[in-house]
């Protein structure tokens, strides 16, 4: 099951190149196996160009390495985080995408203005508070995903499956590492949707009624969007 996982990451690692998420060695994706709870996550500082499947790193769910001769993505302890706070999440990514970074920079919530986002997101796509010096001096890492899992109180993280992390930028999520790149894309093409929206002039949100609509046909044990 590791190896076929291994071969899951690798090949989400490599599709947030090919959909433009990341350059250089920016973002980093990791999936978590149900059964055993092992992670396999991209290594640190290593060119997408030459990352191979067998570069991939197991951890166990304290941050262990239990296999591969890299160290892991520096990003490992919050994917960790995310993991312990959300049982029904096994894939997590992390992007310095330009629209969703944009909105991190800024510290906003990505509103909710249309449909598009509304098939996706089941509201305002929250933007974390701003880690304290504190926080960013001590286990760093930690604490980012510590301030995600703050950030998305009394949210279920499969209607909500990303988070800004303000000053940062995004990570997201999913049921898997595969599902978790596909709500990366989808963020990112809502983020660049919004800040065209807000440079016209649109001030409030769409209905709820009509996010809900979208939502819910999507998603939940009534959707009916797409094949049984």
């Amino acid at each position: 099951m590791v190896n076929r996982l291994r071969e899951i990451v690798f090949r989400a690692n490599m599709d947030l190149v090919n959909h433009g998420l990341v350059i250089h060695t920016w973002g980093n994706v990791s999936g978590r196996d149900p059964e055993t709870g092992l992670i396999v996550i991209k290594p640190s500082g290593v060119d997408y160009s030459k990352m191979r499947v067998s570069d991939m790193v197991v951890l166990d769910s304290e941050g262990n390495i239990k296999d591969g001769n890299l160290r892991p993505s520096t990003d490992a302890p919050t994917h960790i985080e995310i993991y312990k706070a959300f049982s029904n999440v096994h894939g997590v990514v992390h992007t310095h995408s330009s629209y969703a970074t944009a909105w991190a920079q800024a510290g906003k919530e990505i509103p909710a203005y249309g449909t598009t986002h509304a098939d996706h997101f089941h509201g305002n796509i929250p933007c974390s508070r701003p880690l304290t010096e504190t926080e960013v001096h001590g286990d760093y890492e930690i604490n980012t995903g510590k301030v995600i899992i703050e950030t998305l109180k009394g949210k279920d993280p499969l209607a909500f499956p990303a988070a800004l992390v303000s000053g940062h930028g995004p990570f997201i999520w999913g049921k898997d590492a595969s599902d978790a790149v596909y709500n990366a894309v989808a963020l990112e093409e809502i983020a660049k949707m919004a800040l065209f929206t807000v440079m016209l002039g649109k001030q409030t949100g769409v209905d709820q009624y009509l996010l809900d609509k979208h939502f819910l046909r999507k998603h939940g044990k009534n959707a009916y969007y797409g094949q049984k």
